[in-house]
């Protein structure tokens, strides 16, 4: 029922983005255009990097489980731009310390670092009713270490979208598919946000947002998010966020940081 529902759901987004407006900008206005980044929020950017430009985005967490402490870093994920529209993902793998042993279980899972992934990004907007949409499709492969990786090539679809409200907010979300392996079976979880974005200054940003995660195997995951981006220059960026949430039954809260930069690799 939830594979369904979630189906026709990111169906019904990709059907309403037509018919899509030729508005693509020349290269070297895009080049020329400020960073936007797919953290800290759990909703991605709507739009793709330049063509021809390479983006690293990084980042660090500190969250905490009743009691079971995590860090999490370098939450590395490189944006190439291939075409106007579309750009190559590469998510290096984290790497995850867990500090010592949590409540809920009583023992401390292991350290180790995670599963790789690649992944493609199309831009699809901007539609005639004023959206930028986009789709992302990516697969993990099973490299991390025996106590974090997933042990098995887990797809992903996802549909960021975002809307401008006004010169200083914007709204936007995400629905998205994923595939996890589980236990050796897949688990699959569908994950809607809502994220609504204010522009303080030119540079500065904030926003708040929701998550939510629901999948076939386990009970729901539900997250408040708040985070804030600052633009020290044109093409570099810093963030910090805070979120808290629950999942089957245990909460949790967490904070992180991160710094993003683009450079332009081809000239067009």
């Amino acid at each position: 029922m939830l594979g369904c529902t979630s189906i026709v759901l990111l169906a019904c987004v990709l059907s309403g983005i037509s018919p899509l407006r030729a508005q693509d900008q020349p290269a070297s206005a895009a080049a020329s255009a400020s960073i936007a980044t797919d953290r800290p929020s759990v909703t991605d950017s709507s739009v793709v990097v330049p063509a021809g430009s390479i983006q690293a985005e990084n980042g660090f967490v500190d969250n905490n489980t009743q009691g079971l402490r995590t860090l999490d870093g370098p939450e590395t994920l490189v944006r190439f731009g291939l075409l106007s529209k579309t750009e190559l993902r590469f998510y290096v793998p984290d790497y995850y310390y867990n500090e010592n042993t949590g409540r809920a279980t009583g023992v401390a899972p292991g350290s180790g670092f995670g599963d790789l992934a690649i992944g493609v990004k199309q831009q699809l907007g901007p539609t005639p009713h004023g959206f930028d949409v986009s789709l992302v499709a990516y697969i993990s492969f099973p490299t991390g270490a025996q106590a974090i990786s997933s042990h098995g090539y887990d797809p992903a679809l996802q549909v960021p979208w975002s809307h401008s409200l006004s010169s200083k907010w914007t709204l936007a979300g995400m629905l998205s598919l994923y595939w996890p392996t589980q236990g050796g079976q897949r688990n699959l979880t569908g994950e809607p946000t809502l994220l609504l974005d204010r522009q303080l200054t030119r540079p500065w940003d904030v926003f708040v947002e929701y998550a939510g995660d629901f999948s076939e195997h386990a009970g729901p995951r539900n997250l408040l998010h708040l985070g804030t981006t600052y633009k020290v220059r044109r093409v570099h960026q810093l963030d910090f966020h805070a979120g808290v949430g629950s999942n089957a039954g245990a909460t949790f809260h967490f904070f992180g940081f991160g710094y993003s930069f683009r450079i332009q690799a081809i000239r067009h």
